[in-house]
């Protein structure tokens, strides 16, 4: 229980933000685990802002795709020209020219890349690796919203049978008062034997206000996490069972089903193995950089007037051209041999990340298969406990009955099968709470 508590409270800090309000008619509302999920994938604001943020990195994506469209520039220009003067190259004899005054520039230019040293193609594949990470990211984190609502839920549903469990008590602690009440006036019981019976009956009643109000507690929590209206009672299904939780049954499942689970859907291992493939492809990105990129490119020009000619022509000159260009960086040759091997470095640390991460895992799902085993253990040990304590309980019962045995005995007998019971329904909760952690350490939640 430990483990998974400290687990409760780290999904809390990292959720860490209010979600939208709902309504509701009814003051009371049963639900299921599943459609407690489905109101948060709806409303819960860290949901939605993880959302965001893959459409965010969809946008990237498409960004990135447009580098392999033409750059298409428009230069337009409009100028005054002062007079001009000519000389002799020792600045003798100079006499003035007349240029036109007025002149206009007009310049359209594209450039198609057909190779630029896959710097495009990594740049794509770096962003649509940006994606999935994003959307790995939305799932770690709708994972971590529904196992803190498992806590929650789980903690309801345990109170709820507490609850119960009490109510049971006090009604044959009240049965038993009243018998021996009868038994007082007939004179075959004392004062003092009503006395220890009406004690248990305000313990009980105590047991019972405490288990109310933590149910209160962890409801304002559950309503909380939900954005419902806080005058709700949530209550859990009747038919919420180990049996019936536990799809195809899983909690019978081996640690090699667990392993192989979490080796195909961790978001931890996703992450980690996208973190060595963006590394990979920025080891590529920085050697685009010593390549020669290569476009195809057309000009088009309407430019007046005509000064390189004397005397200078007053009228518009138009002409195009298309070719091929190669642009090579030199200095890449020098400056880029760092960038890579700082790359390939990134990309060496990436890998020893993504083994520790595995351990990590495995040591995760190991430690939380062997707690699973244990409450297990612990539910078949509790199940047998209270039919034990309740067959005690008959056997005393049935000697206070015929005057063979103290009314101490009796209350000792009551006390011994309340426990058993309490300790039945934690039990049974243990399992199940054990049972989803391991589902969201597989991150199969």
């Amino acid at each position: 229980m430990s483990k998974t508590s400290l687990l409760t409270v780290a999904v809390l800090l990292a959720i860490g933000g209010n979600m939208g309000r709902l309504t509701a008619q009814s003051r009371t509302l049963t639900m299921t685990l599943e459609q407690l999920f489905r109101t948060a994938d709806e409303h819960n604001t860290s949901i939605k802002s993880f959302e965001s943020a893959i459409h965010e990195a969809e946008a990237g994506v498409a960004a990135a795709k447009a580098e392999r469209l033409p750059d298409v520039d428009a230069n337009v220009s409009f100028s005054y020209l002062g007079g001009g003067r000519i000389m002799d190259r020792d600045f003798s004899n100079g006499f003035g020219v007349h240029i036109p005054h007025y002149g206009n520039d007009l310049a359209l230019t594209a450039q198609m890349p057909i190779y630029a040293g896959g710097a495009i193609e990594s740049g794509i594949n770096l962003s649509r690796l940006t994606q999935k990470m994003a959307e790995v990211n939305a799932v770690d984190n709708r994972q971590r919203v529904r196992m803190m609502l498992v806590g929650y839920y789980l903690g309801l549903h345990n109170l709820k049978n507490q609850e119960r469990v009490f109510d049971e008590n006090i009604a044959l602690t009240a049965t038993l008062i009243d018998h021996t009440q009868k038994r007082q006036s007939e004179g075959v019981a004392l004062r003092n034997d009503l006395t220890r019976y009406e004690l248990q009956m305000e313990s009980l009643k105590l047991g019972r206000t405490q288990v109310q109000n933590r149910a209160k507690t962890v409801n304002h929590q559950l309503l909380t996490a939900l954005g419902m209206e806080q005058d709700i009672e949530i209550l859990p299904t009747e038919a919420f069972a180990l049996e019936e939780t536990a799809d195809q049954g899983q909690t019978a499942a081996t640690e090699q089903f667990w392993q192989a689970e979490a080796t195909d859907n961790s978001p931890t291992l996703q992450r980690s193995q996208l973190g060595i493939a963006m590394s990979e492809q920025k080891v590529k990105l920085e050697k685009s950089a010593r390549r020669p990129s290569v476009a195809l490119i057309a000009e088009e020009h309407l430019d007046g007037p005509i000064t390189f000619e004397i005397p200078n022509i007053d009228k518009n000159i138009n002409y195009f051209f298309v070719g091929v260009g190669i642009k090579y960086r030199f200095g890449s040759l020098y400056k880029n041999s760092k960038k890579v091997r700082q790359a390939r470095q990134a990309t060496e640390t990436a890998k020893q990340k993504h083994q520790n991460a595995l351990e990590e895992v495995e040591n995760a799902i190991q430690a939380g298969y062997n707690d699973l085993q244990t409450a297990q253990a612990e539910l078949a040990t509790s199940q047998k406990s209270v039919e034990l304590a309740t067959q005690n309980y008959d056997v005393i019962n049935n000697r206070y009955d015929n005057g063979l045995a103290l009314v101490t005995d009796m209350v000792d007998a009551a006390n011994q099968r309340l426990d058993a019971q309490l300790r039945l329904v934690n039990s049974r909760i243990n399992v199940l709470l054990n049972y989803y952690s391991l589902k969201f350490l597989s991150g199969t939640l």
